[in-house]
Parts: structure tokens; C-alpha cells; sequence
């Protein structure tokens, strides 16, 4: 499971490196949404193969996972806002150094998600 923490955060910052990720237009918000919900089925397919589920113990992971991923990235970007909209960036997130740590705390935030909800529906089986 950490693998996929470090990879996704990995991935998620090499996307904005490599500029992937503009602040100018609609593709980088689409590429980021990408990267997060890619990293929630990732986890989802992991803990399935993991734990050798059947058939409808995949779909269920999976759908818990996306669900969870989601879930955690509206709220954690409710609360990402809170914190952002104290700080005095002088211009846009998209041309911020901040934008780096936001970005990784974002994809954290997503796995913590996506294990949360895993976790709650592995108690209830």
C-alpha cells in the first residue's frame, strides 16, 4: 500500500513538472481529476488482488474505492480551499510554489479516502 502512495504522489508531481498541468486552461484540472481518480482505482484493484476477492468482491472494491476517492477529494478540496484562501499568494495557486504541496497533500488526502472506505466495508463483510 505505500507503493501506491508513492507512486501516486510521484505521478501527480511529475505531471505538473513536466507541464501537464496548466493553470490556463481546462486540460490541467482534467489531467489532475485524472491522476486522483486513477490513483482510487489503483488502490481498489490493489486490496482486491490482495485479498483475493471473487468476482463481485472486485466490482465492490472498486465501486467502494471510486466512491471513497471521490468522496475524499470534494471534501479535502472544501478544506484545501479553507486553509488556501488565508494565505496571501499575490496571483493564482497554478503559478504558486504552493501548488506542489497542495497537489501531494491532495493525493494523500484521495488515498486516505479510498482506504477509509475500504476499510469501513471489509468490517461490514
Amino acid at each position: 500500500m505505500t507503493y501506491i502512495w508513492l507512486f501516486a504522489v510521484t505521478g501527480i508531481l511529475l505531471l505538473l513538472l513536466i507541464g501537464a498541468i496548466s493553470g490556463s486552461s481546462v486540460g490541467g484540472p482534467m489531467a489532475i481529476a485524472l491522476a486522483f481518480i486513477a490513483a482510487a482505482l489503483a488502490a481498489g484493484i490493489y486490496e482486491a488482488r490482495a485479498k483475493n476477492r471473487s468476482a463481485p468482491g472486485w466490482i465492490v472494491n472498486i465501486v467502494v474505492s471510486l466512491v471513497g476517492g471521490i468522496a475524499a477529494i470534494i471534501l479535502g478540496g472544501m478544506v484545501m480551499e479553507m486553509i488556501l484562501s488565508g494565505v496571501n499568494l499575490g496571483g493564482p495557486l497554478a503559478e504558486h510554489p504552493l501548488m506542489v504541496v497542495a497537489l501531494a497533500a491532495m493525493m494523500a488526502v484521495t488515498l486516505a479516502g479510498t482506504w477509509g472506505a475500504l476499510w469501513i466495508v471489509n468490517r461490514l463483510r
